[in-house]
């Protein structure tokens, strides 16, 4: 269990946007990742996500260490964002990709 919680603080760490969900961007495994992962891909920015499905340590771990209970979970800088509900409105209120901008910015894209 600790070596779980010790992958999940270096992909946090590591991937400035970083989003865990069911399935993967170009075939999500259910309706709010699929939801989710298209927010975050019309922000036009590269990120990392995590397949929980194929990762069942890190989906039993996560919520707890989280203490967010459901997934799809974006994170941004180290920190949570939310989950598809928070990710959609701040989307739609045009407040997800400013923070994804500056996460990542343009001249750092590969």
């Amino acid at each position: 269990m600790a070596e779980t919680l010790d992958v999940i603080k270096q992909q946090i760490e590591e991937n400035p946007v970083l989003l865990y969900m069911k399935g993967s961007p170009n075939q999500p495994m259910c309706g709010f990742s699929a939801q989710t992962v298209q927010a975050v891909m019309g922000c036009g920015r590269r990120f990392a996500y995590v397949d929980i499905l194929q990762n069942p340590d890190i989906r039993a771990e996560l919520p707890k260490y989280a203490n967010w209970p459901t997934f799809p979970q974006l994170w941004i800088n180290g920190e949570l964002v939310g989950g598809n509900d928070i990710i959609l409105d701040m989307s739609q209120k045009g407040e997800l990709q400013p923070l994804i901008e500056a996460a990542v910015p343009a001249d750092e894209e590969e």
